[in-house]
C-alpha cells in the first residue's frame, strides 16, 4: 500500500519571485502534516536551498521563450513536451492530492500533466497582471489565488485575494522595530530582484555619492549586484568613501532589511511582500520592460499608502534619486511614517490562507485530510 500521507506537488518558476512564495506554502503543509514535492528546473534548483530538507525536488525538462537565440527558442516546444511526459509519469506512480502552479515556464509540466490526470490544481499569481503561463492556465485550474489585488483576470475568471506568501526567515522579523535615520550609521539595503538590476547598479551609487557630506558619512550600503556589474559598483562606491557591500545575491536578506532605514528596490511582488511584512520605507523602481508593467501594479498600494516613493525608470536619473533618497534619511518622522504603512499594507497570513485554499480544495474533491 502506497504512502497516504497527502502529497502536495508545487510548480514552480525560476526567480525569486516565484520560489520564495513557493517555499512559504511549502513551510505551512509541512506543518500540517503534508508531503510536499517541488517540481522546477534547473535555474530554479537554485533557490531550492532555501526549502526545507524535506521536501523532495524534481528538476522537469524546461526552457524559456524570453532568453536564448532562434535555434533554443525552437527547442523550447520539445523540452517543455520531454518535462510534461515525464511529470505526468512521476504523477502516475506517486499521485499527488493536490498541484499547486507559481508561474515561470517550468510550472508548465507539472500543470499540464495535472490536467491531463484531472487532479486538484490551483496557481498562485504573485502580481498584479498574469504573467505568460498562469494566463494560460488561469481557465483550467479550481482556483485562482491573487497576491497582488485587484488582479486583472480574464473574463469568466474569478480570484482570491489571499496576499503574497513569505518565508518563515521574513515572518520571524514581521514588525521588526524601526530605527529612524539619524546622526548615526544608517543603512541602505539596495535590492533588484534575486537577480539585480543593472540599471540600479548604473544609477544608485552615483545617486548616494551625491547625498550631502554630512549625512553622506553615516551611511552604509548593502547593494545586490550583477556578477558582470559586481567589480564596477564595488569601485565606484569606493572611489568616493562609501562602505559598501557588494554580492550578487544576499541570502540574508530579510536581516538586512529589517536592519535598513530605506530599501531602494525593484517592485517584484516577493520584494514588495518582504517590505510589508517586516515594515520598511522604500524607493520603488518598477521594472520598465516587465510584462503587463506589472511591477507598476505592485507598487501601487504602497505608494498609495504613504509607504513607498515610486520613481518610473524613465525618469530615474541620479540627481532626482538622490534628491529621494535624502527625502527620506533626513525627515525621521517621516520616514517612520512610511514604515509605520507598509506594516499596514501587509498581509502575514498569506502563507496560512493559501495553505487553508490548498486542504479545502483536497476536501473537496473527496480526500479525507
Amino acid at each position: 500500500m502506497g504512502n497516504r500521507t497527502p502529497l502536495l506537488v508545487i510548480a514552480a518558476g525560476g526567480t525569486g519571485g516565484h520560489m520564495f512564495p513557493a517555499q512559504a506554502l511549502a513551510e505551512e503543509m509541512l506543518a500540517r502534516g503534508w508531503r510536499v514535492k517541488l517540481s522546477t528546473d534547473t535555474r530554479g534548483a537554485r533557490y531550492a536551498g532555501g526549502f526545507p530538507d524535506a521536501v523532495e525536488v524534481a528538476i522537469s525538462a524546461s526552457g524559456t521563450f524570453a532568453r536564448g537565440g532562434v535555434l533554443a527558442k525552437l527547442g523550447v516546444p520539445l523540452r517543455l513536451a520531454a518535462g510534461g511526459v515525464g511529470a505526468l509519469w512521476g504523477m502516475l506512480r506517486n499521485r499527488p492530492t493536490v498541484v499547486v502552479g507559481f508561474g515561470g515556464y517550468p510550472s508548465i509540466p507539472a500543470l499540464a500533466a495535472a490536467w491531463v490526470l484531472r487532479l486538484p490544481r490551483m496557481i498562485h499569481e504573485q502580481n498584479g497582471v498574469l504573467g505568460r503561463v498562469n494566463q494560460v492556465f488561469a481557465r483550467h485550474v479550481d482556483q485562482v489565488a491573487c497576491g497582488t489585488w485587484p488582479t486583472a483576470l480574464p473574463d469568466g475568471v474569478t480570484g482570491v485575494p489571499t496576499g503574497n506568501p513569505v518565508r518563515a526567515s521574513v515572518r520571524e522579523r514581521q514588525g521588526a522595530g524601526y530605527i529612524a535615520p539619524g546622526d548615526y550609521p544608517m543603512s541602505v539595503l539596495v535590492i533588484g530582484g534575486s537577480q539585480g538590476a543593472r540599471v540600479l547598479s548604473d544609477i544608485v551609487p552615483p545617486a548616494i555619492a551625491g547625498l550631502p557630506m554630512e549625512m553622506l558619512r553615516h551611511v552604509r550600503v548593502a547593494h545586490q549586484a550583477r556578477d558582470e556589474d559586481a567589480q564596477r559598483v564595488a569601485h565606484y562606491y569606493a572611489e568616493h568613501g562609501i562602505t559598501a557591500e557588494i554580492a550578487p545575491f544576499f541570502a540574508d536578506i530579510p536581516r538586512r532589511m529589517s536592519e535598513a532605514q530605506l530599501v531602494i528596490s525593484r517592485a517584484g511582488a516577493s520584494s514588495v511582500a518582504d517590505l510589508t511584512i517586516i515594515g520598511r520605507p522604500s524607493i520603488l523602481i518598477p521594472y520598465a520592460a516587465a510584462a503587463g508593467d506589472h511591477q507598476t501594479a505592485n507598487a501601487r498600494g504602497l505608494a498609495e499608502t504613504g509607504a513607498a516613493i515610486v520613481v518610473p525608470e524613465a525618469r530615474l536619473t541620479p540627481e532626482d534619486l538622490a534628491a529621494q533618497i535624502e527625502l527620506v534619511l533626513a525627515n525621521p518622522d517621516g520616514a517612520t511614517q512610511m514604515a509605520r504603512a507598509a506594516l499596514s499594507a501587509g498581509h502575514p497570513d498569506a502563507a496560512t490562507t493559501l495553505a487553508d485554499m490548498v486542504q479545502a480544495l483536497a476536501n473537496k474533491k473527496g480526500i479525507d485530510r
